[in-house]
């Protein structure tokens, strides 16, 4: 089974033959040049392919797209706000290595309590990024800022943390 890493949302429909724009977090300006498909999240777990006819950037974190068997607005709008995804491969070949998103799938190291988890999504907030990792079959959100990041080890896709006393405590 593939890995699909969650990259944005379709925000919008644009014109009269069934474009959308997609609001990624990429972190770069991107056409999507390579990407054949796009997945949607149909229930939990469960993705459908829908294949690009084309895309074209809009601006740093948009991008119009057109999709195989969407020709109307109708058809458009009701996929609006649904979640979008990348496989692995894609979305190693798209992201930037400096957007937030391209630490899912890091382990999460915390300088006093060790290893924690996986980042199994990435939350990008106004004043801070918050890491969706599971500890002790708990979820927890790690907050990703200048107080609490120590260091990302791009190669051994690791991110040290100091996270505040307590805060672990909290979820369990």
């Amino acid at each position: 089974m593939d890995n699909y890493f969650s990259i944005g949302r379709l925000v919008a429909t644009f014109g009269l033959q069934g474009e959308l724009v997609l609001k990624h977090s990429l972190g770069k300006r991107t056409s999507l040049k390579g990407i054949t498909a796009i997945f949607l999240e149909n229930r939990k777990n469960s993705f459908i392919p829908y294949f690009v006819e084309k895309a074209r950037a809009k601006d740093h974190d948009q991008v119009y797209v057109k999709l195989e068997g969407i020709d109307t607005r109708e058809a458009a709008q009701k996929i609006t706000q649904t979640n979008v995804y990348l496989t692995e491969p894609d979305f190693k070949a798209q992201v930037s290595k400096d957007a937030a998103v391209s630490m899912l799938g890091f382990m999460v190291e915390d300088e006093s309590l060790g290893e924690i988890g996986i980042i199994d999504e990435v939350i990008e907030m106004p004043l801070q990024v918050l890491a969706k990792v599971i500890y002790k079959e708990k979820e927890m959100l790690l907050p990703i800022n200048e107080a609490t990041l120590v260091e990302v080890k791009q190669k051994d896709k690791r991110v040290k943390l100091r996270l505040p006393e307590g805060l672990i405590d909290i979820y369990l």
